[in-house]
């Protein structure tokens, strides 16, 4: 009766159009309400969520993402990109593809590379000849990778549900499934530009150029080398990281770059902490809702379910795929990490799955949850950023999703694209 409760209030509420992390304090409060225990043990694990040391990493990135955004980071990512792939068939796809990889080892977050460099990347797209919809499309396709490559903030929750893992361990792990996402990409990029004669009007830049574009990109693209070189080393915890990046992220931003003024602290401070306090709210509400399924037997339940099963693991990771591409069309990746990772993660580890080989496929899994339509969060913003309609970028989205999916299964059999990096450097 708690479990039919639980899920039935979850489902009705988010159909409404509740927010998500809303939709879950109900539903747990309802479930509690039904079992005949006092709702203050809600409000006690929703508080109890939140006290985590490696918790306060999460508003300090948010922060340093802002102050790297503010600057000249999006223009500066965008010509160093260009001059590598921009003059190749279907050049402006490719650098696309390119600079929001390497802005998401900045932002750790899909939202803000698509809304931030993503829609002026799909303007100069438009601009150039390509459909408008393609290049919402791919611009949404390559997000994904945002909270796959460290830092992420995805990851660092990750490692607070499941203890076998770090963030360390995982933002290592992500580096290669990230960089494969992107050599895929730019496959299906070129295949289409080819099919649709997408050229190029971008010249090569000459050697002086190239220094140029490079020394005025390293001050960016040093930050994730010093986020993951200090937490390496042990110089720094990824909780001291985050704010070692916030320091370095304001002087890039004022004194090297020049073009973070001081008028605009107040804006950057102020949607860092509306960021913060959403993710952190879903933090909270999950922890709750977590609660309440370990009170209603629901990890135990499913392990006991499978475990009959007699699963091998392969058999097992096929099928939690499956599940998260499923579950994962309706519920965001945070939430989902929250929800499934204390059921799925030890029913993995009993098989005798390497823990991040596992985070990692569920990490991308339901980051792939935000393009597959009908939901899709990243589709959304893609379509309000370009003005295209939702149809017409589901429309061109298809191979390039099938391509990720195609990328999931071969992370999927081959462990060492997760687990060879980390274990490589001791992780």
């Amino acid at each position: 009766m708690t479990t039919a409760v639980l899920f039935g209030a979850l489902i009705l509420f988010m159909a409404l159009g509740v927010p998500i992390a809303i939709s879950m304090g109900i539903a747990a409060m309802a479930a509690i309400a039904v079992k005949g225990l006092p709702l203050i043990g809600v409000m006690q694990k929703m508080f109890g969520g939140l006290d985590s040391f490696p918790l306060m990493a999460v508003p300090f990135f948010i922060l340093a993402a802002e102050l790297m955004s503010g600057g000249a980071l999006t223009e500066v990512l965008l010509r160093f990109a260009a001059q590598f792939v921009g003059h190749l068939r279907g050049g402006l796809g490719h650098t696309n593809i390119l600079t929001l990889t390497f802005f998401s080892g900045i932002s750790g977050s899909a939202m803000a590379d698509a809304a931030g460099p993503g829609s002026m990347l799909i303007k100069m797209m438009r601009d150039s000849g390509y459909h408008v919809a393609y290049a919402a499309a791919l611009t949404a396709s390559i997000a994904v990778v945002g909270p796959i490559i460290p830092p992420s903030i995805l990851m660092i929750i990750y490692a607070l549900e499941d203890p076998g893992v770090s963030v360390i361990g995982l933002y290592w792990a992500g580096l290669i499934p990230g960089v494969m996402i992107a050599a895929g990409l730019a496959v299906v990029n070129h295949v289409i530009s080819i099919r649709r004669n997408y050229r190029s009007d971008m010249r090569a830049p000459g050697i002086g150029e190239m220094l140029r574009n490079t020394r005025r990109a390293l001050p960016a693209l040093a930050l994730p080398a010093i986020i993951l070189g200090g937490i390496q080393s042990g110089a720094f915890t990824p909780t001291e990281a985050s704010v070692v990046a916030v320091f370095y992220a304001l002087i890039a931003g004022r004194w090297i770059y020049g073009t973070l003024t001081w008028d605009k602290l107040p804006g950057m401070l102020l949607r860092s902490a509306m960021l913060t306090a959403s993710v952190l709210l879903i933090v909270s509400v999950s922890n709750a809702f977590a609660w309440v399924l370990t009170i209603a037997q629901v990890p135990q339940t499913v392990a006991q379910y499978v475990a009959s099963l007699d699963l091998s693991p392969l058999t097992f990771l096929f099928a939690v795929n499956v599940l998260l591409l499923a579950f994962g069309i309706f519920i965001e990746p945070l939430p989902g990490v929250m929800i499934l990772v204390p059921i799925l993660a030890p029913m993995a580890a009993a098989l005798g799955i390497d823990p991040l080989h596992f985070a990692i496929i569920v990490i991308v899994n339901l980051t792939l949850g935000m393009i597959t339509p009908p939901v899709g969060g990243l589709l959304v913003v893609v379509s309000i950023v370009s003005r295209t309609p939702l149809s017409g970028v589901v429309r061109e989205l298809w191979p390039l999703m099938w391509t990720e999916i195609g990328i999931l299964a071969i992370l999927t059999v081959f462990p060492a694209c997760s687990i060879w990096l980390p274990h490589f450097m001791g992780r």
